[in-house]
């Protein structure tokens, strides 16, 4: 606030605001763990990804830059994210693991995965690996 950087003031308080929302919500407990919170920063950050594809495909520039710097600020607030090659080899060991033998058996792996990686890994990475491991 004292830098008057209005566009990270902004980000910082959309992330503020879907935190308190969630805590506020029937049925929700008072105090928020960090893995929910971490769910709520990578729903966060996904939604801006999406939407800055959305403008640059509608030729605005403008606002996909501010999608971008605003997912640029959550991102400093997620866990580090894993690796392509972290991936596949936690989706071969749940392969391994669960005796997945094809496409019958993604939702098996992908639970198992999903579960195991939360917050580390993007849900739609996770899932063409899977396919791709499955299917080969």
């Amino acid at each position: 606030m004292l830098a008057k950087n209005k566009e990270e003031l902004e980000a910082l308080r959309s992330i503020k605001s879907m935190i308190l929302l969630a805590e506020t919500e029937k049925g929700g407990a008072e105090e928020l763990t960090a893995e929910a919170e971490g769910k709520i920063l990578m729903k966060a950050a996904k939604q801006r990804k999406e939407s800055a594809e959305i403008f640059q495909k509608e030729n605005r520039t403008d606002l996909a830059n501010r999608e971008l710097f605003q997912l640029e600020i959550i991102s400093r607030y997620l866990p580090k994210q894993l690796s392509t090659e972290e991936i596949k080899a936690a989706v071969a060991d749940a392969v391994g693991k669960l005796g997945a033998k094809g496409p019958q058996d993604m939702g098996k792996v992908m639970g198992a995965v999903t579960k195991a990686l939360a917050g580390q890994a993007d849900g739609k990475q996770i899932s063409e690996i899977v396919k791709q491991m499955l299917t080969a």
